[in-house]
């Protein structure tokens, strides 16, 4: 197996791994890959990769070349025809009175295929809308149903942080989110204070739950009975990244018990 080197296809879709043929490349470099049915371009989102060694990293095709400033054009024509078509499968959404919302379209590089990205509640029966499609294009199409975090990837924007979505700047891999990452690192179990943009929890709740989860190992729980240098009390209140424990001993009297410095002892 040679060497393999991680590039998102395309815009919108997903991060693959592929040979890189012995192209001297860069993370951030656009190239042009060869692909199962074409020519594909992507972003190389990657530094380069050791010899690929497991089936996981088995390549879903190679890299040909480096874009040149006639390949830019092409991607550039390819954008502006996109979005005429977007236009057009709305138009031919509200015609067939579909529920869904179309958020994106896509060609690939060799304008043999348009993917449009939409968005809807439940199943939709759209096999006539891709005849339609097809009719006035003259390609294959393809519609693909995405969630509401594939939509804010998509379409980008800010968070409540100031900084650019971290799904659309750099997360590579939607990983997998619970409510038990906010209850173990203590966060208010307020929906508008643990969610994101598309109303699903913060990815960023993912970055430090390891951490938060090794410090509450060695603290006591909210209620727990403990004991202390002035008596046994109820945790009151925990902060765990400082290993600070606030016990309640009773008659309005609370203490702080640092355990950090309890376990340096």
């Amino acid at each position: 197996m040679g060497r393999i080197v991680e590039v998102q296809l395309g815009e919108y879709r997903n991060v693959h791994a592929y040979d890189m043929n012995n192209i001297d490349c860069q993370r951030d470099d656009y190239v042009i890959l060869e692909v199962d049915r074409g020519t594909e371009y992507g972003k190389v989102v990657s530094d380069l990769s050791v010899e690929s060694k497991t089936q996981k990293e088995t390549p879903d095709g190679k890299l040909v070349r480096k874009v040149t400033e006639g390949d830019l054009n092409q991607i550039k024509n390819n954008r502006l025809k996109a979005q005429d078509a977007i236009n057009v499968c709305i138009r031919k959404v509200n015609d067939r009175r579909l529920d869904m919302q179309i958020v994106k379209a896509e060609y690939t590089f060799d304008c043999s295929k348009i993917i449009f990205f939409f968005t809807a509640d439940g199943r939709v029966d759209f096999r006539g809308l891709v005849k339609d499609l097809a009719k006035i294009f003259r390609v294959r199409i393809e519609l693909k149903q995405i969630g509401v975090r594939d939509k804010a990837k998509i379409v980008g924007g800010y968070g409540v942080c100031g900084r650019p979505l971290c799904c659309s700047s750099f997360i590579k891999y939607f990983h997998p989110l619970t409510i038990k990452m906010a209850k173990e690192q203590a966060l208010p179990l307020n929906p508008s204070r643990i969610s994101g943009v598309c109303g699903r929890i913060k990815c960023c709740m993912a970055y430090e739950f390891s951490v938060y989860r090794s410090f509450a190992r060695d603290l006591p729980r909210l209620g727990e009975k403990v004991n202390t240098p002035e008596g046994r009390g109820k945790v009151r209140d925990v902060n765990i990244l400082k290993k600070i424990v606030f016990v309640d001993l009773g008659e309005g009297k609370v203490i702080k018990v640092n355990y950090d410095k309890k376990n340096e002892q």
